[in-house]
This record gives C-alpha cells, sequence and structure tokens, in this order.
C-alpha cells in the first residue's frame, strides 16, 4: 500500500527530470540556469529525502510539480527573456502583452504569483501535521510564511546580485528596470497566498463539521498569565524553590564522602 502511495510522487518526479534534462540543454545563460535550479534541485532533494518518514498528499506534491514545472522554462530562458508573447502571438494571432498594455516580460510576475498560489496549501498541510495548528492559525500562518519566504528571495536576489554583479547579477535578479520590482513581486505572491488560502477556508468551511468551534477555539486564550518578564520572574522562582533541596543534596554527599575519608584514614593510621 505504501508502494503505491509512493508511485504517484515518483511519476511526477519523472516527468520533472525530464523537463529538467530538456530544459538543460543550450539556455539562454547558463550561468543563470545554475543559479535558479540551486534552491529548485535542493527543494527537490529535501522531498525525495523525506518521502519515508513525511509524505505529503497529492494534492500538495501536484501544487509544487505545477510550480517547479514553470520554474524550469523560466529558468531556461531567463525570467525576463520567455517567450511567452511570441508563442501567443503564434497561436493566436495577437501579441498578449499589447492586448494586456504590458511594457516588460511578465513571465517572472505570474511564477511570484504562482509560488504564493501553489506553495501555501503545502505549507498549511506542513503546519497542520507537525505544528498541529488549528482553526484561524491553519491559515493565517501559511499566509505568513509564504509572505515571508517571498521576501527572502527577494533578498537573496539582492544578495546574489550584489555578489556577482554584472550580467550575471542582472540577469539573475531580473527587475527589467522596475525599481518597485521586488516590492510587486511580494506583492503578487502574498495574493496567490490569500487566494490559495480562501478557497481552502471555503472548502473546510462546506465539508468541516465543526469548522465553527474549531477556529472559535483557536482564537481562545489558552494561557492567561503573561509572558515576558512576568514569565521570567515565575521561573526564577521556581529555581528558587528547587534551589535548597539541590543544595542540601549536594551538601549531605559532601558530608557522606568526608565522613568515608576520615574513616578509611583512620584505618590506615
Amino acid at each position: 500500500m505504501r508502494e503505491r502511495s509512493l508511485l504517484y510522487p515518483g511519476v511526477l518526479l519523472a516527468l520533472l527530470a525530464l523537463e529538467f534534462l530538456v530544459l538543460a540543454v543550450h539556455p539562454v545563460s547558463r550561468s543563470t540556469w545554475l543559479l535558479e535550479n540551486l534552491l529548485a534541485v535542493a527543494l527537490v532533494a529535501g522531498l525525495v529525502a523525506s518521502r519515508q518518514s513525511f509524505r505529503l498528499s497529492r494534492i500538495s506534491y501536484t501544487l509544487i510539480f505545477a510550480f517547479l514545472v514553470l520554474h524550469e522554462i523560466g529558468a531556461h530562458y531567463t525570467y525576463s527573456l520567455v517567450p511567452y508573447d511570441a508563442l501567443f502571438e503564434r497561436v493566436f494571432g495577437a501579441s498578449l502583452n499589447e492586448a494586456l498594455g504590458f511594457e516588460r516580460n511578465h513571465f517572472d510576475r505570474a511564477i511570484h504569483f504562482a509560488y504564493g498560489l501553489l506553495f501555501a496549501y503545502p505549507i498549511r498541510e506542513i503546519f497542520l501535521r507537525v505544528v498541529n495548528v488549528r482553526g484561524f492559525w491553519g491559515y493565517a500562518l501559511p499566509l505568513d510564511v509564504t509572505m515571508s519566504t517571498s521576501m527572502i528571495y527577494e533578498l537573496v536576489e539582492w544578495g546574489a546580485a550584489a555578489l556577482f554583479g554584472g550580467e550575471l547579477g542582472q540577469s539573475y535578479l531580473g527587475t527589467q528596470g522596475d525599481e518597485w520590482d521586488a516590492h510587486k513581486d511580494m506583492a503578487l505572491a502574498s495574493l496567490g497566498a490569500l487566494i490559495a488560502m480562501t478557497i481552502t477556508l471555503a472548502i473546510n468551511r462546506a465539508l468541516q463539521r465543526d469548522f465553527a468551534a474549531e477556529w472559535a477555539d483557536s482564537l481562545r486564550v489558552k494561557h492567561a498569565e503573561p509572558l515576558g518578564e512576568e514569565a521570567i520572574a515565575r521561573m526564577l522562582e521556581i529555581k528558587k524553590r528547587m534551589a535548597p533541596p539541590l543544595l542540601s543534596r549536594c551538601d549531605a554527599i559532601r558530608r557522606s564522602s568526608l565522613d568515608a575519608h576520615t574513616i578509611t584514614s583512620e584505618r590506615q593510621m
């Protein structure tokens, strides 16, 4: 049964590996392709390593797979040069960019949106199964982590651009002259995650019988005592109360040791 459950992610992995190998041939920029794939390869390696101890749902694997498929296309062409508009015009006979009034390549924007839309649910699954969050926090925390990791990625892009500089740095950064590029990318990732969690909430509200009770309980105060300095004071008080018995036992052990040494000395004398 367990082998059958691992078959589906195995098929997804094989398809992703095939795409990876095909798009690894003659990318637009080999150095940019390598940089773009560092995190992707690390993610896949982590999922493979945890397949026995922490197998995700098919939905989560499918969402991650969909994102990585899109990401590999961006890595092959570099995000700012993906020819989606040329493909659209070849198929439909009109320019998508012109129809929507785009003045830049927006493939990177779509991928940032896809990150939030496709990764928020797998993050939620991890929170529910590892941290055991429930109710409101089962939706708020995945949204928060998606937003924060999007911000971290923008910092990684900035650091890589500053470290490598030149054409490689600009290619990896992919701002295309937009000074608000990072802000827009994070906003789109946040929007995607918000949509994903809204859909998840709507499904659970329709199907989960104790949805309202779980939501209310998640917002109930579990510990009335404040933390901070009051928690430190409580811990110090507990430590103070425990200290005398510990000291007494240490003194007793020390006295027993001295008595034994005295008896041994007297016998030797």
